[in-house]
């Protein structure tokens, strides 16, 4: 005796029901994995044993086929242009950033000259703070610096920047710097990355002690892996 069919509701269901899976999947296996990669590989096992478990729950019931098949095409296509495209891909910024003198009032290679009585320096930015990108998960280069604004605010800029690119990449200031300890702690989220190459800046908000977030990260939110990072230090 045949079994009966599935009703139209019923195939909808099922085909909301292989996309919530899948998504699920991608949600729980880039928290899962501490690199990206992994992540995505585990990812696509994923996405072929639910391929795999729905064409064997299909063989009685052709009718559930095509919904099912179209539900997996949808999170499979939305999940490689959203998460597999931008790793190969190359985001290039050169915005003009900001800059200033260093906190000590002198550059690297020149000592500082202290202004005469009738002459008064004229207001500058500052340079708070600096680092060297290092690698975490991907390479990493370039500097990161804190400018304060002479007209109030800070930046951080990026310059000579370069790291892989990937999705939902993040700029944050961490407690912890994951270079040393592996680990991110609290951190304030600037942004997202503008570009995985060239020099970018992004506002501090007010309120944010660079003495306890002293710490650049390029976080990459989607899958909980830390590209790149560089700790800072004075001027």
């Amino acid at each position: 005796m045949n079994a009966p069919k599935t009703g139209s509701a019923g195939r909808l269901l099922a085909g909301v029901f292989v996309m919530v899976v899948l998504v699920a999947g991608v949600f729980f296996w880039g928290r899962v994995a501490n690199d990206d990669r992994v992540a995505m590989l585990l990812t696509a096992l994923w996405f072929g044993a639910v391929l795999a478990v729905g064409y064997l729950a299909t063989r009685a019931r052709h009718e559930l086929r095509l919904p099912m098949a179209v539900g997996f095409a949808i999170v499979a296509i939305a999940t490689t242009v959203l998460v597999g495209l931008p790793m190969f891909q190359t985001d290039e910024v050169n915005e003009r950033v900001v800059t200033g003198e260093p906190a000590s009032g002198s550059s690297p290679d020149e000592p500082s000259e202290q202004p005469s009585d009738e002459q008064q320096a004229p207001a500058r930015n500052v340079e708070l703070a600096r680092g060297r990108f290092v690698p975490l998960a991907h390479p990493g280069s370039g500097v990161a610096s804190v400018v304060e604004l002479t007209e109030g605010g800070r930046k951080l800029t990026l310059t000579k920047f370069e790291t892989d690119n990937g999705p939902d990449l993040r700029v944050y200031l961490s407690a912890r710097d994951p270079a040393r300890t592996g680990e991110l702690g609290e951190f304030k989220d600037l942004g997202a990355l503008k570009g995985n190459v060239g020099n970018q800046q992004y506002d501090i908000p007010n309120g944010v002690d660079l003495d306890r977030f002293s710490n650049v990260v390029i976080w990459c939110r989607a899958f909980s892996v830390g590209f790149t990072s560089a700790p800072l230090g004075t001027s």
